[in-house]
């Protein structure tokens, strides 16, 4: 129990302690805050606290306006600061909660707090690592034959992304402009994006000092390198990727907006999730090999307000559990030909979709590619998103009497900027 109140709903009780970068009116340089019930614990106020082994020296690090000192530590000192936020937030400890001028500095209402990128986010990979996701949108463009390339099953694809484009929830996203070509009989055109979508993804940043260019991350050291884990919705213009995508991939159809969740949750907080992942047939090649599970169960949801409209609709439900390739899959095969991961570099999942229709995370599959609306109401539909809709991404581990959440990864549409004459 801590000495702040926390409801049973809360996605922040003493059990979870996500990392986040923060601002207020009154202070407006953005610093290191601990998400706790509806308040958020200034680190830098109490960083004379941590005086452990493995800080002691150290608490410059929360005086930073970004989390990458920090999360270049190594992964002893995220569990000796995370061991003592806890002491200090317990109901039984007294240096805060009987401390008033002290709690009065430290601790600050979330609704009162301005929330930033948490990180200076060096690369940003994004993978491909839903089966179910795959074979939907493989069923679609090639045919339930082919829908998945003869790699998929052998390695976890993936493709670099852009970071500076990665902004933080609540950051409204501009329609893109772009070249499509919608009828390949006829010249390409440019225009409005069309086929506006969103992904479900989750995405974590690496900790502690990667890997030296040309040593790659084992199996049994992914673990020291993932520092936690964020919400991530992948924005994605589906008709300008169609057309540019061959043969190098994703650019101008993903570059313009990711939007992620503004509090990480640590790999600690979540070794309650841990449970198995689907069967891996074929067997991976040794490499990407591990015996213990490696998945986590974190209940995802996709609820969309319509433009003009207030009410909120639920039309995804799915589960981190799903994904075929998991996460230190995804960072041992990114760094088997030596790339070198630093701290703040972000690795995204690609879309969590499951086995359900109901589980699709993207509006591509839930419209089936726009053949099937998707019925919210009775007079209301969405094929893609159109301009003013607002998309909230959650997702939370249920345990017994609390929940270890993530908040919100929310983002609304507004129209393109007009066309060029």
């Amino acid at each position: 129990m801590s000495f702040i109140e926390v409801s049973i709903d809360s996605h922040f009780p003493l059990q979870n302690l996500p990392y986040g970068i923060f601002s207020t009116k009154d202070n407006t340089k953005p610093r290191i805050g601990v998400a706790i019930g509806t308040k958020i614990l200034d680190l830098s106020v109490i960083k004379h606290l941590f005086d452990g082994p493995y800080l002691n020296g150290k608490q410059n690090v929360f005086e930073e306006t970004t989390l990458n000192k920090f999360m270049s530590l190594d992964k002893a000192a995220w569990k000796e600061t995370r061991q003592r936020l806890q002491e200090l937030l317990s109901d039984s400890c007294t240096t805060l909660k009987d401390n008033d001028e002290l709690r009065k500095k430290a601790f600050v209402e979330q609704n009162e707090a301005n929330m930033h990128v948490p990180a200076q986010i060096g690369d940003y990979t994004d993978f491909y690592c839903s089966r179910e996701h795959a074979t939907n949108v493989g069923t679609m463009f090639r045919g339930k034959e082919n829908a998945l390339n003869p790699n998929w099953l052998h390695l976890p694809v993936g493709y670099h992304g852009r970071a500076s484009s990665i902004v933080i929830s609540g950051t409204k996203i501009r329609r893109p402009n772009g070249q499509t070509c919608p009828d390949e009989s006829k010249p390409p055109t440019f225009g409005n994006c069309k086929l506006l979508d969103f992904e479900l993804e989750m995405a974590f940043f690496i900790g502690s000092q990667g890997n030296q260019q040309g040593e790659p991350i084992t199996m049994d050291k992914a673990d020291e390198c993932i520092f936690g884990l964020v919400i991530m919705n992948d924005w994605s213009a589906r008709d300008i990727q169609k057309w540019e995508y061959v043969p190098l991939g994703p650019f101008n159809g993903k570059n313009f907006g990711t939007t992620i969740s503004p509090w990480i949750v640590t790999m600690d907080a979540l070794e309650c999730a841990l449970c198995n992942g689907p069967t891996q047939d074929p067997k991976p090649l040794p490499y990407l090999i591990q015996q213990e599970p490696s998945a986590f169960n974190i209940d995802l949801q996709v609820s969309l307000i319509p433009n003009k409209s207030s009410k909120e609709y639920i039309i995804c439900k799915s589960n981190l559990k799903y994904m075929y390739w998991n996460l230190k899959q995804m960072l041992v095969h990114h760094t088997i030909a030596g790339c070198n991961l630093r701290p703040g570099d972000l690795i995204a999942t690609g879309t969590i979709s499951g086995p359900t229709p109901d589980s699709y995370g993207s509006m591509l599959e839930l419209s089936w590619r726009g053949s099937k609306p998707l019925q919210l109401d009775e007079n209301l539909t969405r094929k893609f998103l159109e301009d003013g809709d607002t998309v909230t991404m959650t997702g939370f581990y249920q345990g017994d009497g609390f929940k270890i959440g993530f908040g919100q990864c929310i983002g609304t549409i507004i129209s393109a900027l007009p066309l060029p004459t």
